[in-house]
């Protein structure tokens, strides 16, 4: 073996060794490598020092409801791919509801032409609109009975939050009580299906 590939492997082996270990010194309180928490605190402070204090507090307070509603609005899109792929087979996506399927493959189609945009593009319940969800579970109701308590419960719940999507979504304050209701209504939809 030449000198210069041995030194590689005996590298290599020093590194992953250090790595197999690093536990160990992070539960004895020393730092091996960058925490990765404060790295993403510097650059999001970094990004937003150049705006005035009051936006700033602001946008902090509103990026805590749209990573709730973005956790939110996700696990439900799985909920019903989940549930309809159990209940109706494979083929789920071609049963949905006509007029929702439609609208769906419409903007997947537009987004395969922006190609520069990266990201998700294979799921069409990912490019349903927040308010065609609950309509899907409606129209799909058989499949979700046995899990929500009712159709009033759900359209009531997913209705409101909705309305406070838009708000959060396009950059408008929401007084601290719609952050409560919010919290409730997730709160109540994690309690009934279980999470």
């Amino acid at each position: 073996m030449s000198s210069s590939l041995k030194d590689l492997r005996d590298f290599l082996f020093r590194g992953l060794m250090v790595e197999s270990e690093a536990g160990q010194f992070q539960s004895a309180g020393i730092q091996v490598g960058a925490h990765i928490g404060q790295a993403e605190e510097r650059l999001l402070s970094d990004a937003i020092a150049p705006f005035n204090l009051a936006t700033r507090n602001r946008a902090l307070e509103m990026g805590r409801l749209y990573v709730v509603l973005h956790c939110f609005e996700n696990f439900i899109r799985a909920f019903i791919r989940e549930t309809l792929e159990e209940k109706e087979g494979a083929d789920w996506p071609d049963k949905l509801p006509a007029r929702v399927k439609k609208y769906a493959e419409d903007r997947q189609k537009e987004s395969m032409k922006d190609s520069w945009l990266e990201g998700e593009k294979a799921d069409v319940l990912g490019f349903t609109d927040f308010g065609h969800l609950a309509s899907i579970m409606v129209e799909k109701w058989s499949c979700f009975e046995g899990i929500l308590p009712s159709q009033h419960w759900l359209k009531q719940r997913m209705d409101e939050l909705e309305k406070c999507r838009h708000f959060i979504a396009h950059n408008r304050m929401l007084l601290p009580s719609e952050f409560q209701r919010i919290y409730m209504y997730i709160s109540d939809w994690n309690r009934v299906v279980g999470l």
